[in-house]
C-alpha cells in the first residue's frame, strides 16, 4: 500500500503501481486464507496487527504526508518511510535463518521462494539504480545478501537429518502427565497402609473390641 501510494506521487512509476497492486491482491487473498484455517487466538493477534498496521499506521503516514505543501519534500519523506518499511520486509526472515540453523531442517525454508526472492530483489535493485531512485534500489541491496544467505544455508542443510526441537510446553504437559501415573499408586499403597482391616471372631463375625483397640492403641493403653 506504501509503494503504491508512492508510485501515485511519483512520475513514470507505472510499473510500481501494477506489480504492488497486484500483490496487494495475493496478499489479501493469503490473509483471508489464514483467517479461514488459523487457530481462533491467532487470528485475534492477526486482526489487530492488520488494524494497527494497515490502518492506523498508513492512515498517520497518509495524513502526515499528503497535506505537505511541497510536493518534493511530500515525495522524500515517503520514500524514506517505504525503504525502511523494506528493509523491514527483508530482515524479516532473519527468525527463519535461526530456526533453520537451529533444526538444521530446511523444510522452513523452500529453495524456490528463496531463489524468486533474490532475483525480485535483484530486478528491483536495477530498476530502482536506472531511474536513480535510492528509496527502490537501497532497500534491495539487503534482500540479495539475505537471498543468497537462505540459499547457503539450504545447499548447506539439505541433506541433513533434522534435528526436533521439543515445544517446552508440550515438555511440562508430558511431565505433568508422568508425574500424575507415578503419583496414583504411591497414594493407593498409602491408603491401603493406614486403612485398618477388620477383625473376625471364631464365629465369624467382627470383633468390634478388638477393632476398636487396633484402631485406637493409645486409648486401649489408657484403659488398661
Amino acid at each position: 500500500m506504501l509503494w503504491i501510494y508512492y508510485a501515485l506521487l511519483k512520475k513514470d512509476a507505472m510499473l510500481l503501481i501494477t506489480i504492488n497492486t497486484f500483490c496487494c491482491f495475493i496478499q489479501t487473498f493469503y490473509i483471508v486464507t489464514y483467517f479461514y484455517y488459523g487457530p481462533k487466538k491467532e487470528k485475534l493477534v492477526t486482526l489487530k496487527l492488520i488494524l494497527f498496521f494497515n490502518v492506523l499506521g498508513f492512515g498517520v503516514i497518509f495524513f502526515s504526508t499528503y497535506f505537505l505543501p511541497n510536493p518534493k519534500i511530500r515525495l522524500q519523506v515517503l520514500g524514506y518511510i517505504c525503504m525502511a518499511f523494506a528493509l523491514s520486509v527483508f530482515a524479516a526472515p532473519l527468525a527463519i535463518l535461526r530456526k533453520v540453523i537451529k533444526t538444521k531442517s530446511v523444510e522452513f525454508m523452500p529453495f524456490t521462494l528463496s531463489l524468486f526472492l533474490t532475483l525480485g530483489a535483484v530486478m528491483w535493485f536495477f530498476y530502482g539504480l536506472l531511474l536513480k531512485d535510492m528509496n527502490i534500489a537501497v532497500p534491495n541491496v539487503l534482500g540479495f545478501i539475505f537471498g543468497i544467505l537462505q540459499m547457503i544455508l539450504y545447499a548447506i542443510y539439505k541433506n541433513q537429518p533434522k534435528k526436533m526441537v521439543e515445544d517446552p510446553k508440550l515438555q511440562l504437559s508430558d511431565q505433568h502427565i508422568v508425574d500424575v501415573v507415578k503419583l496414583g499408586p504411591v497414594v493407593c499403597l498409602d491408603l491401603n497402609a493406614v486403612a485398618p482391616q477388620p477383625n473376625y471372631d471364631d464365629d465369624g463375625g467382627i470383633d468390634v473390641e478388638a477393632q476398636n483397640t487396633k484402631e485406637n492403641p493409645r486409648d486401649a493403653s489408657q484403659k488398661v
